[in-house]
């Protein structure tokens, strides 16, 4: 699930939660206070939802950017290594040619 995707998620939990309380108090057939009450009660219950919504994408989020920092190391010591390796090779090829024209030279 993407970070898009949970953002979407509570977008809508919060719109249903408001559409939901407006038709409640559009509808209710009881006392004032005692749809307040219900209402009320069903907000707490939806913030709660949506706290523990925000917090598993928090969670999400964290490891995601841990995942892509490691990640990134790695890339970056690979790199490095690899050019270490690289620079290595040049040397010895280099060193491998100043032999050959030091030969070629002498035997002038």
């Amino acid at each position: 699930m993407s970070v898009k995707d949970n953002g979407g998620t509570v977008l809508a939990l919060l719109a249903g939660a408001a559409i939901g309380a407006g038709l409640g108090i559009l509808f209710a057939p009881e006392k004032g206070e005692k749809t307040r009450g219900k209402i009320k009660d069903k907000y707490d219950g939806q913030k709660n939802d949506l706290m523990e919504k925000f917090g598993e994408l928090s969670e999400t989020v964290k490891t995601k950017f841990a995942k892509t920092k490691v990640d990134l190391e790695k890339g970056f010591d690979d790199l490095v290594d690899n050019a270490d390796e690289k620079s290595e090779e040049v040397i010895a090829k280099l060193e491998k040619k100043l032999q050959e024209l030091k030969k070629a030279a002498h035997n002038s």
